[in-house]
């Protein structure tokens, strides 16, 4: 089913005298119809121009996705605004007003049937489409006759895009045959047309298939080239340069690999519409870099579409032979051949005024005045403009001399007359030529990187981490096995490898988009780097880290110790303190606590105060690691046991006591001068468990029979189950405690709740 479509013209004077012309299509029918394939089609629809208020109805003018505003003559020029809106196909809303840019380079050799015309702006997919023109200062007069709107729907025409949508492909060769327009429309021509030019028409001209030949509807003068717009630029120009060739050169090689390139064929050229033949310089000196202005929010699926849609602008609105700039890029990075004659050849461009013929192009598309171009366009215009140079012999962030084929001024207000020569950067922007906006500020700012992407060597190479080696001051320590990774601000697309260097020689090989290689390094000290090789050659290289190869393990000089320590004494928590000592032939890092519970240790501590269980043979397994991930470990089990104070052997008068608060419930008491207690246990650390309060009195402790201590047990404040006293001895053996009582004055008491000891 075909959406027809109704356009609305008409002027309406604005205050100061100004005059507003405007379009208005919109078409009716299905606007979900499948995306069967279908030629490229362009609608030219007549703006009136004239002081007077004019409505014309115009129908069927089907789906567009790009737009501009054209007039007769391309030396005549549009002093005002144009300002457009569009309807979405998809959603059926009205876009916001955008400004079309007409502020066009002029032409050097204006052909009779070559049109001027704005920036072609891609809108996407609409149904309507409404345009104002403003003469500058409200002046309608500036206005130049034939005034149109020129609508270009991209047709579906190579197979990927059938495929992409699920709709059917039409068997190779296939035609839709023209629209019919109505008579009284066919036979209506804007006086202001020349007839040697194409007489507008809102009817759909034929379109020929790929292998279909037929002229185009907007024929080319062939002795001219148009001048571009904002970022589709001139033609040829008059320099005393050497005048471009149509003999075929042959293809130079470049110093660097070509980057993949999206063939006319495959982004679905109708080479019919442009039966010139390409012309040619004779070599490639300097890159301009152009945007092509509109939306930047294309998917770029529709990136075949939209330079699809710029071809046909340039050849059937316009009148040039071709579409102007050599190449073209999509944000996604996605490189498009552009004029035809070989993309390895030096051809003959329309693109930057006064200097097409010692130059190549390539536009982005999108507008970069408020936002920055892409990093994946940007590598692939440095990818592209490196092998473009590279067939000549020059460097991308060097400087050459260029002819000027034209007198005028550039963006920054620097004077060029026809015929002298100036120094221009080898990768430039359209307004280095030309006094433009393009290719956008932001884009502009980011031709140093491009610059330096396309040159090499290689920017921001590091190495980020190297795998299975530790960092312990300057020096990182392996077991041998290690993995270096790296990164590189350069894209992976302008590298050729990466190299992988140990003592400064090659141990591993990757290729350009690699970030990570492996190596395996024999015991003893080394250099480990990274070289980036660029695809130019030039090699950038890390600075070298040391790295230590070992694998002998830490050793446990001192093996963990369970000793006794002050502290409140429960059957379920028994306070103790862990000892130990690792040392490393290289590095100690840690020592890990396993078991009973987990902790980690700098490499300088040695102890460790917890708790235990009583009753309880526990393992405390402990393991030391070093920098290069070596380790040992020590698992000695230990049991600490309770002694009730029932259990020793008693001289003196002792009284018993009960409480919930004494170790068993219960505890002796003491305050007769001399009375003791004595216990026997096999054992390495031992600590002495009393009640302590203000009326606490002393005792002395005799160890295997010699007096080793007079403790003191006031304290103020009342607790009980204290380890007050505690002996750790150097092996584990057989050994008596005993306690006597001092009947200090006026506190002779003495509560004891027992002993304790670890076997």
């Amino acid at each position: 089913m075909k959406r027809r479509a109704w356009l609305t013209l008409g002027a309406v004077v604005l205050g100061g005298g100004g005059i507003v012309t405007y379009a208005v299509a919109s078409p009716s029918g299905d606007p979900g119809a499948g995306r069967a394939k279908r030629p490229v089609k362009i609608y030219d629809l007549s703006l009136a121009g004239t002081s007077q208020e004019r409505r014309e109805l115009r129908k069927d003018t089907e789906e567009f996705s790009l737009l501009g505003v054209s007039w007769t003559g391309a030396a005549e020029r549009l002093e005002g605004t144009v300002q457009a809106r569009t309807r979405s196909l998809e959603t059926g809303q009205w876009g916001a007003w955008r400004k079309l840019k007409v502020d066009v380079d002029p032409l050097e050799e204006p052909g009779k049937r070559v049109r001027g015309a704005s920036e072609p702006l891609w809108v996407g997919p609409s149904n309507g489409v409404q345009v104002q023109v403003v003469g500058k200062n409200g002046r309608a007069g500036k206005l130049p006759g034939g005034l149109e709107v020129n609508l270009v729907d991209p047709g579906v025409v190579t197979t990927a895009e059938t495929k992409a949508t699920g709709a059917p492909a039409e068997p190779a060769g296939f035609a839709v045959p023209a629209e019919t327009p109505d008579a009284t429309e066919s036979a209506s021509t804007d006086p202001g047309t020349p007839t040697d030019s194409p007489t507008p028409s809102d009817s759909a001209p034929a379109t020929p298939t790929d292998d279909q030949t037929t002229t185009s509807p907007g024929p080319t003068d062939t002795t001219s080239e148009p001048a571009p717009t904002d970022s589709v630029s001139a033609s040829p120009s008059t320099s005393t340069s050497a005048s471009p060739s149509a003999t075929t050169p042959s293809a130079p090689p470049s110093t660097v690999p070509r980057p993949p390139i999206i063939a006319r064929a495959d982004w679905g050229a109708d080479e019919s519409i442009s039966p010139e033949a390409p012309e040619y310089n004779d070599d490639v000196k300097a890159v301009f870099v152009h945007h092509t202005d509109g939306a930047n929010d294309y998917s770029c699926a529709d990136s075949a579409s939209i330079v699809r849609s710029i071809y046909a602008y340039h050849v059937q609105v316009s009148g040039w032979k071709d579409i102007g700039y050599n190449f073209l890029v999509d944000k996604c990075g996605t490189l498009f051949e552009g004029r035809k004659g070989g993309v390895d050849l030096p051809v003959l461009g329309a693109h930057t005024y006064g200097w097409n013929r010692e130059s190549t192009a390539v536009a982005v598309l999108g507008d970069y005045t408020t936002t920055s171009a892409s990093n994946p366009a940007l590598a692939s215009i440095a990818s592209l403009a490196a092998w473009k140079l590279g067939q000549y012999g020059a460097q991308p962030t060097s400087t050459t001399q260029l002819t000027a084929g034209a007198t005028q001024k550039n963006l920054a207000g620097t004077s060029f007359t026809a015929g002298s020569t100036y120094t221009f950067q080898r990768i430039s922007g359209h307004r280095d030529g030309y006094n433009t906006e393009c290719p956008g500020g932001l884009l502009y700012d980011q031709l140093p990187t491009i610059r330096t992407w396309a040159a090499g060597p290689v920017q921001g190479l590091k190495i980020t981490s190297l795998g299975g080696a530790t960092l312990s001051g300057s020096t990182y320590y392996t077991k041998g096995a290690l993995t270096a990774k790296w990164a590189a601000t350069t894209p992976a697309s302008l590298i050729s490898k990466f190299e992988l260097l140990v003592d400064g020689k090659t141990v591993a090989s990757t290729s350009g988009s690699a970030t990570s290689a492996t190596a395996t390094l024999a015991v003893g000290s080394h250099t480990v780097a990274v070289r980036a090789v660029h695809q130019s050659g030039k090699t950038a290289t890390t600075a070298a880290l040391t790295v230590v190869a070992e694998t002998t393990a830490p050793t446990f000089t001192t093996t963990p110790k369970l000793s006794l320590r002050t502290g409140t004494v429960n059957t379920s928590a028994v306070p103790v303190a862990l000892g130990w000592k690792a040392t490393d032939n290289q590095a100690l890092r840690h020592v890990k606590l396993l078991s009973p519970t987990s902790n980690t240790f700098a490499p300088a501590t040695t102890g460790y105060n917890t708790t235990a269980k009583s009753a309880t043979a526990t393992t405390w397994s402990m393991r030391a690691y070093d920098y290069a991930g070596n380790y040992s470990t020590s698992s000695p089990a230990y049991t600490p046991m309770i002694l009730q104070e029932s259990s020793a052997t008693r001289s003196g008068t002792w009284s018993t006591r009960s409480s919930t608060s004494y170790l068993g419930g219960k505890s002796y008491s003491s305050a007769s001068k001399g009375a003791a207690l004595t216990w026997t246990f096999t054992g390495r650390s031992v600590a002495w468990v009393v009640s302590r309060a203000s009326s606490s009195g002393q005792a002395y402790v005799y160890v295997d029979g010699t007096k080793v201590s007079t403790v003191d047990l006031k304290s103020s404040t009342t607790s009980y189950r204290q380890a007050i006293w505690t002996k750790t001895f150097s092996s584990s053996a057989k050994h008596t405690v005993k306690i006597v009582v001092v009947g200090t004055s006026g506190r002779p008491t003495v509560t004891t709740d027992g002993l304790v000891y670890i076997k």
